[in-house]
């Protein structure tokens, strides 16, 4: 039996994920068009049994709150599968081509150098507030990074000569190589360096 390659170009088979804490929460298994259309809507923790290129385009569709707001977005964000999925796919031959690399094994490693380990929630002790620094959940951890890659691409391509695809490419490659001109590597850092303060 042929093997089931990721948009037909791309095999999945020995990409390992390097933190044991996200290995149950990111799913390898490839799909040649991943487009579930949401059927598992409503079943809680069935996000985590999807295939992790299509929670990315799920993604692009909704880029989260930034600052209490709706990000500003583009044409991009409207909901349209074709578009979303058009973006990643092209986004994932620029980091063959900048790479020289199978893009989802790149992808995936940028996913798991982006994902934060601690967050600051904050309790009210004696009517004032205090930082506490805790854990973040492995789910959570993964749906951090991949809103963070989505709005900083956002951010560098909205009203701007740069393509979103090439923006979504760049950040990846950047969460990567663990450089902090990443939005998501530069908030991890930024939390974590909270966190350990407020211990």
């Amino acid at each position: 039996m042929s093997e089931v390659l990721a948009f037909n170009r791309w095999s999945t088979a020995g990409i390992g994920v390097a933190d044991e804490g996200l290995v149950r929460y990111i799913c390898l298994e490839p799909r040649i068009v991943p487009k579930t259309g949401a059927r598992y809507a409503g079943r809680r923790f069935h996000k985590s049994k999807v295939f992790i290129v299509e929670r990315l385009i799920n993604k692009l569709f909704i880029p989260g709150h930034k600052s209490k707001k709706h990000l500003r977005s583009s044409g991009h964000c409207t909901g349209k599968t074709s578009n979303a999925y058009g973006v990643v796919e092209k986004a994932l031959k620029i980091i063959e081509q900048k790479t020289k690399e199978n893009p989802v094994k790149v992808f995936v490693q940028a996913l798991v150098n982006a994902a934060p380990r601690e967050e600051i929630v904050t309790i009210e002790y004696g009517g004032a507030r205090y930082p506490k620094a805790v854990e973040c959940a492995p789910q959570r951890r993964i749906d951090i990074a991949l809103r963070f890659f989505v709005q900083g691409s956002y951010d560098k391509s909205f009203k701007k000569k740069a393509s979103v695809e090439s923006c979504l490419a760049n950040e990846i490659i950047a969460a990567y190589k663990l450089d902090p001109k990443s939005l998501a590597i530069s908030k991890k850092n930024e939390t974590e360096r909270q966190a350990d303060a407020a211990r």
